[in-house]
C-alpha cells in the first residue's frame, strides 16, 4: 500500500466519525456547550475542517474551499474571514454556530473531497517536499498531512464525546 493510500484511508475514517457525530443533531444540539468554556460539536467539526482546509490549500498552492465555495458566507460568523479556531478564547469559540448539520457536513464534505483529490494525486517524492522550514527538523508534506489527520481525529473524537454527553443529558 502506498503512503498516499494510507493517508486517504485515514481521512476517510475522519469522515465516518464526523458524519456519525453530526447526523441527526438539531441546531441547538450542534451548538450546545456543556459548560461556558467547553467547545460545541459545531465548533469542533468546524475547526477540524477549517484547519484541514487551510493546510491542504497551502500545501496545494491554492485557495481554501471556505472562500471559493462560499462557505464563509453560508456560516456568516462574526469572526475574521481567515479564522480557523486556532487559539480562540472560549468567547470566540462560542460565536461559531452552525445553522444545521447539513451546512456543517456540506463544508466538511467539500474539504474532504478536495483533500482526497490532492492526496491521491501525490507521488512518494512529493510527500518528501519541505513545506515549513520554521521547525527543526523542517516539516515535510507527509508530516504536515499526518499532523492534520491526527488533529482531525482528536477533534472528531472530542465531538463524539460531547454528543454522548448531550444524549445522556436528554
Amino acid at each position: 500500500m502506498k503512503g498516499t493510500d494510507v493517508l486517504a484511508e485515514g481521512f476517510g475514517r475522519v469522515r465516518e466519525v464526523v458524519h456519525e457525530v453530526v447526523d441527526g443533531l438539531s441546531a441547538d444540539e450542534l451548538n450546545a456547550r456543556v459548560d461556558p468554556a467547553a467547545n460545541s460539536v459545531a465548533w469542533l467539526v468546524w475547526h477540524l475542517t477549517r484547519v484541514q482546509d487551510d493546510h491542504v490549500a497551502d500545501a496545494a498552492g491554492g485557495e481554501q474551499v471556505w472562500h471559493t465555495g462560499g462557505w464563509a458566507d453560508r456560516f456568516d460568523l462574526p469572526l475574521p474571514a481567515d479564522a480557523t479556531g486556532y487559539g480562540q478564547s472560549p468567547s470566540q469559540a462560542g460565536k461559531v454556530r452552525a445553522a444545521s448539520g447539513d451546512v456543517l457536513l456540506g463544508y466538511f464534505d467539500a474539504v474532504h473531497e478536495r483533500t482526497l483529490g490532492f492526496v491521491r494525486a501525490l507521488s512518494a517524492a512529493e510527500l518528501d517536499r519541505v513545506v515549513d522550514e520554521g521547525w527543526d527538523p523542517p516539516v515535510t508534506l507527509a508530516v504536515r498531512l499526518v499532523s492534520v489527520l491526527a488533529d482531525d481525529l482528536q477533534h472528531a473524537g472530542q465531538a463524539a464525546f460531547v454528543r454522548g454527553l448531550l444524549e445522556r443529558r436528554g
